[in-house]
């Protein structure tokens, strides 16, 4: 997810999708414990859709 995706959305759908992404990244590192995703490199891209999430609503928060 790019930032300008991220930045169209509403908070509302920001905050469901940030929840989705901690589980999904939850549920890969679990995964990647049991046994060795093919691509380990895609928990790396889910940690930073989850810090672009977190940023854009922190800023929304601080501009209120």
């Amino acid at each position: 997810m790019k930032n300008n995706e991220v930045k169209e959305l509403a908070t509302q759908d920001l905050v469901e999708r940030l929840e989705g992404a901690q589980a999904k990244l939850q549920q890969m590192k679990l995964n990647h414990a049991v046994t060795p995703l093919e691509n380990p490199s895609q928990i790396k891209l889910v940690r930073k859709d989850i810090a672009r999430m977190k940023t854009e609503l922190r800023r929304r928060e601080l501009n209120k």
